[in-house]
């Protein structure tokens, strides 16, 4: 069976499931390209309001094939390169997608699969789980975005052992040092990112969109940048139809249904 990102949807989350049997759902430059595809096209759909990126099989994902990259060692440095852009590309895409993307985590997220979560908004795990820098264990060093995650979310001496150390770390540590946002019991992982997802999915569109872009902004910004961001935000979001509802909503003591 040839490796594919299959794509399904439960409700109004969309499902983008790495299946790559053979090689422990490794991903490739069409499971990159194809996951731009199909963020690309639930961007545009007002029936897609959130996301979930699992894996089949009872593994999230073991990172890069070995032995294509060991196949490229063969190739110009230029081959390698236009394949971690692709990477990048998708990761970049989940980085700056205006709607709750979140990972759910059973097995192994090793390499470029913990890379891979890590670029999600939120991640669901397994409480038998297993994350892994596994770069440094064969002389390699990361790409995926995973350093860059990592010393943005952790301290520094705790992001570098990580990336060089390459040691497992269970799904409990990760949820103690705040990276992990939930843990679930074995083989629930999917199904407790998707109770979130829909928890996510009764919410206004434009408000998490907003949220989704000061918090991927906030570092990078000083205080008054970030101000005006927020004054800018709320602005436009009083003015969305959705906070009328929202607020009639509230003071009413009834549910609101968001556009």
């Amino acid at each position: 069976m040839p490796a594919e990102l299959q794509s399904t949807s439960q409700g109004q989350t969309l499902i983008l499931t790495l299946r790559n049997p053979e090689r422990r759902n490794a991903i490739d430059p069409a499971m990159y390209a194809a996951g731009i595809e199909a963020l690309g096209v639930a961007e545009r759909s007002t029936d897609v309001r959130s996301v979930v990126i699992t894996g089949a099989d009872g593994t999230f994902c073991a990172g890069g094939n070995l032995e294509r990259l060991l196949a490229n060692r063969q190739q110009a440095p230029e081959v390698q390169a236009q394949s971690i852009e692709g990477l990048h590309n998708w990761i970049e895409t989940i980085r700056t997608y205006p709607k709750p993307v979140i990972a759910a985590v059973e097995g192994a997220a090793a390499g470029a699969g913990f890379s891979l979560a890590l670029a999600c908004d939120m991640i669901v795990a397994a409480r038998n789980a297993v994350f892994v820098m596994a770069y440094s264990n064969v002389a390699l060093s990361p790409d995926g975005g995973g350093s860059w995650s990592l010393v943005h979310d952790l301290p520094r001496q705790m992001a570098t052992e990580i990336l060089m150390c390459g040691d497992r770390l269970g799904a409990e540590r990760l949820h103690a040092l705040g990276l992990v946002n939930r843990i679930a019991e074995p083989g629930s992982a999917l199904d407790a990112a998707l109770a979130m997802a829909e928890h996510l999915n009764a919410r206004a569109p434009n408000a998490l969109a907003s949220i989704k872009e000061l918090v991927t902004d906030a570092p990078h910004a000083s205080l008054t940048q970030h101000l005006n961001q927020e004054r800018d935000h709320f602005v436009k979001n009083l003015h969305h139809a959705n906070a009328g509802v929202g607020i009639s909503a509230f003071l009413e003591k009834r549910v609101p249904r968001y556009e």
